[in-house]
């Protein structure tokens, strides 16, 4: 039985590069996989999943409008052995989008690795993230570390000058240059 699996984290835990592993792995044993990754997510090149380290695999691009549901089903056409569907920045799915994640770990029976952050630079959930919270069969937790050594858990926006900003949208792409990951206790609410 496939499950919906939700590897989430703050940033920099290496996220992407435990999806193109999976991937990897999968593919090595002659398994073809889709990878999805969000129209909104413009560090890279588009259609290409990047981990910090040097690792990338060509994906596919979704928008907040499109149904997976139905993407997966016509890969499926062109792609019998498809026994995969990873996800990168899970955190921009609609709520729709993450019913039908489920939808297809349980009508098409294929498992779902979706990775993402959860929770913006102000400490709230992405709508993505708490759907995928509550819905998916299996959360798993992955770890990296604030600057005084403890498990970080907060992803903090910070200015040029390294500030933390506390107000503003929800969303603004970014890496090590906008966003530095805490601990709960450097993290300012």
């Amino acid at each position: 039985m496939a499950k919906l699996h939700f590897y989430y984290s703050a940033m920099n835990a290496g996220k992407s590069t435990l999806l193109l592993q999976s991937s990897y792995n999968y593919q090595e044993r002659g398994m073809d996989t889709l990878l999805l990754m969000p129209q909104i997510d413009t560090r890279g090149e588009a259609g290409k999943i990047t981990s910090r380290i040097g690792l990338f695999a060509q994906a596919d691009i979704f928008s907040p409008t499109d149904n997976l549901l139905d993407r997966v089903s016509h890969a499926l056409e062109k792609k019998p052995a498809l026994r995969c569907v990873l996800l990168d920045e899970a955190q921009f799915l609609t709520r729709e989008q993450v019913r039908q994640l489920c939808h297809i770990t349980d009508q098409l029976d294929i498992p779902v690795l979706a990775y993402g952050i959860r929770s913006d630079f102000r400490g709230e959930p992405f709508p993505g993230s708490l759907y995928l919270l509550t819905w998916a069969d299996q959360l798993l937790e992955m770890k990296t570390i604030c600057h005084c050594g403890r498990k970080a858990t907060m992803n903090q926006r910070i200015d040029d000058a390294g500030k933390p900003i506390l107000h503003g949208d929800q969303v603004e792409i970014g890496g090590n240059e906008r966003y530095r990951v805490t601990c709960r206790k450097h993290f300012h609410f």
